[in-house]
């Protein structure tokens, strides 16, 4: 009887056992064929294409600079509002920053979405030169499209998780001053992606492309230096000039290119350089930039170039206040996520210009420092490379750093162009810039469908940000518990366009 009961009680163990083995089977399975049901994911996209189009110009338009993108950021929020996201705005201590949720639990998964536009740069959507507003702000690095993808795919991705009943946390965050005023570092600062499993963004560009290379960290501020006013002529030796400690500091910061590593830049620009000549300036100021793909050779670098403005100072009989406006990490790759997204691109495909796309795209190669490349290239996919060094900077690389991070790169403007020039903005206000935004938006959201389907990819793309970064790695950035340089784009922008 005895035997009897345990010979029962293994048979309905062996039957548990062989349960629970086709409920992981089944898991498996399920796991492996990957997110269900995107094709309408991506028809909904179409569907909405004109209105994502629309969304972007009026962005375009308001080519709002670092931190001022009142507008831009009120549109998107209310976008994602409408679509049913809770929003949480001004976070870290950024006003026109916002983190728009739907769902609950794990995992995590964030879109990236910016706004923020370039001073200088104001265009209209014309393959010639021909500014909206003189030496107004424009679009030049595609900000408006980024914003507006990444909300059209948090929208159509969050519709899919209804519909298939898809558990966890989409986040859509956006994340102002990009350019320069370091947005994203305050963000990951202040622990806005403390519970994010993996974060994908995007970015506008010339070709279609998984973002496999490293970018380079930077460190920027602006030195104000002071002195003593005075008459140039009758009593110049009563004077100390701010203008004179700035082109001193930029001297020396110029011989330095000699004695640094290869592959570090340097650059400035003096932002205020006095008001008349025949007053020695009491005030002057210069920007500076250094970049390199390794934080340790910027931070190196920096401080030699601080110590530059203090020796300008002590010779020139001024003071200086330095305050830094942002720094920037190298951006991570995670080629767990690459291969991911390279899928994904590669099933969305490029595009093919018209006829009118086509006669706006030679036209505008024509122009100057224009280096043209094939218009079939908008239909192009580039095969992924993973550790290439790269040359700009993004703010996107400190996110990198604390959480597994994917971006790819769409053609929204004519192959060939130059990011942060007026061709870029030409492009990006027109149909092309439109075209290229929605290959983005739909790479994007089948991306995120994917790895919320398969948590074992999430896995292993953090067990390979943990390798990449290395043992006892602790996120920390030089800004260290400054606030936000609110200002920094300030007497940027013309009285006509604030």
């Amino acid at each position: 009887m005895t035997l009897g009961r345990y010979a029962t009680s293994a048979a309905v163990a062996l039957l548990c056992h062989g349960a629970a083995a086709t409920s992981l089977s089944a898991q498996k399975a399920k796991a492996a064929a990957g997110a269900p049901n995107t094709t309408a994911m991506l028809t909904a996209l179409d569907t909405k294409a004109d209105h994502y189009a629309d969304v972007a110009k009026q962005i375009w338009g308001f080519a709002e600079v670092g931190f001022m993108e009142v507008k831009s950021t009120a549109l998107l929020q209310s976008e994602l509002k409408t679509a049913g996201f809770t929003i949480t705005a001004g976070v870290a201590g950024e006003p026109t920053a916002f983190v728009a949720e739907y769902g609950s639990g794990k995992p995590v998964i964030a879109l990236l979405g910016e706004f923020d536009a370039l001073p200088g740069l104001s265009q209209d959507a014309a393959p010639s030169r021909n500014p909206l507003i003189a030496g107004g702000p424009g679009h030049g690095c595609g900000h408006h499209l980024f914003g507006t993808a990444s909300t059209a795919a948090a929208i159509a991705l969050k519709d899919w998780m209804q519909t298939n009943n898809v558990k966890g946390t989409l986040r859509m965050i956006g994340t102002p001053a990009e350019e320069g005023g370091s947005g994203k570092v305050y963000m990951v600062r202040d622990g806005v992606f403390n519970d994010v499993d993996a974060v994908i963004a995007w970015h506008p560009g010339d070709e279609n492309s998984i973002t496999g290379e490293r970018t380079m960290a930077n460190i920027s501020g602006k030195f104000h230096f002071k002195g003593i006013s005075a008459h140039a002529a009758a009593a110049p030796e009563r004077g100390r000039s701010a203008l004179d400690g700035v082109e001193v500091m930029n001297v020396m910061s110029n011989y330095l290119r000699e004695h640094i590593p290869d592959g570090t830049r340097i650059h400035y620009v003096i932002t205020d350089g006095g008001r008349a000549p025949n007053v020695v300036p009491d005030e002057a100021e210069v920007y500076y930039y250094v970049r390199h793909v390794d934080m340790n050779v910027v931070n190196d670098v920096w401080s030699r170039v601080v110590n530059a403005a203090k020796g300008a100072a002590v010779g020139t009989g001024t003071t200086y206040e330095l305050q830094l406006t942002g720094s920037v990490y190298s951006l991570l790759p995670n080629e767990t996520l690459a291969k991911v997204q390279q899928r994904m691109l590669e099933r969305v495909g490029g595009y093919t210009l018209t006829p009118a796309e086509r006669t706006f795209a030679e036209q505008l190669q024509k122009s100057p420092q224009f280096m043209p490349q094939p218009l079939t290239n908008t239909a192009l996919i580039k095969p992924l490379i993973i550790g290439a060094a790269g040359s700009a900077s993004t703010d996107v690389g400190d996110v990198s750093w604390v959480v597994p991070t994917v971006q790819l790169s769409a053609a929204t403007w004519v192959p060939g162009t130059a990011a942060h020039s007026w061709q870029a903005v030409a492009a990006g206000g027109m149909s092309i810039g439109a075209k290229g935004m929605m290959v983005a938006a739909k790479t994007m959201a089948l991306t995120g469908a994917e790895l919320f389907a398969t948590p074992a990819t999430i896995a292993a793309a953090k067990a390979e940000l943990d390798t990449r970064r290395g043992a006892g790695f602790t996120y920390s950035t030089v800004l260290g518990t400054q606030k936000p340089a609110l200002d920094y784009r300030k007497g940027s922008v013309p009285a006509a366009n604030k």
